[in-house]
């Protein structure tokens, strides 16, 4: 356990020693900033029965930011060891290869969550300056930063698996988005089948990120997404740790 703690400590201070850490951190902060200036702008002295956090999920900076930072997040996980050189001696310490995949995710898990916390200040200030609290309800915040936490561990994941996969940090970042904007495009396919029902219209809505995150924005937590998230994050983890263990058989 300790072994693990100092990986995930190495990881996470190693994300705040370089730039890359500090230009994700101010582009998404600049893009909070802007999508909630934007949004303020169009309902100004509008009557909105909506939480403000189900207003900010339907702007395209919530999207922009899951896509774009999370690669960028984990292009170095496994890719910046390989290309450095460090990457067979960190293999060879007495750590084993599902510690090292859990404790590269967690930090860069626990960097996105950190990246996000700003939007909490974001939203106290219009709750602070409206001076009404039916706008601001601290149970759909919960609830839509569980949906942000899963929906991010699940991108993670994939960026850890796409940084498992080459010593291109650039290459990594390129998988990771080509995976993420797959997904997310997924959640669109059932737009494109009108009303229908039957198991694969059933099946493109569980894929479905949008429906997902605007039930965690409304304060509604299911299962079945929570079920989803978890379980293709843990099958990406499962891909990612294969992948560092096939270095032996080469």
């Amino acid at each position: 356990m300790r072994a693990f703690l100092t990986l995930v400590r190495r990881e996470v201070t190693s994300y705040y020693f370089s730039m890359t850490g500090y230009v994700i951190g101010a582009s998404v902060l600049l893009l909070l900033g802007v999508s909630f200036s934007v949004m303020l702008e169009a309902y100004n002295g509008d009557s909105v029965n909506a939480p403000l956090t189900e207003l900010f999920y339907s702007t395209m900076f919530f999207w922009l930011i899951l896509l774009v930072a999370t690669p960028v997040i984990t292009m170095r996980a496994f890719a910046l060891e390989k290309a450095s050189g460090t990457y067979e001696t960190l293999m060879t310490t007495p750590v084993s290869d599902v510690a090292v995949v859990l404790a590269k995710f967690s930090a860069a898990l626990l960097f996105y969550v950190v990246m996000w916390l700003p939007l909490l200040g974001c939203l106290y200030v219009v709750h602070t300056y409206t001076g009404q609290g039916s706008r601001f309800d601290w149970w759909p915040t919960a609830a839509t930063f569980a949906g942000i936490t899963l929906v991010g561990s699940l991108y993670v994941s994939m960026g850890c698996f796409a940084s498992a996969l080459t010593r291109s940090q650039i290459i990594a970042a390129m998988i990771t988005f080509a995976l993420g904007v797959s997904l997310f495009l997924l959640s669109f396919l059932k737009y494109g089948m009108g009303s229908q029902g039957g198991w694969l219209y059933q099946a493109v809505t569980c894929l479905s990120l949008i429906d997902h995150m605007e039930d965690f924005a409304r304060g509604v937590i299911d299962t079945r997404h929570v079920t989803f998230h978890l379980s293709f994050t843990i099958l990406f983890l499962f891909l990612t740790v294969k992948v560092v263990e096939s270095r032996r058989w080469k």
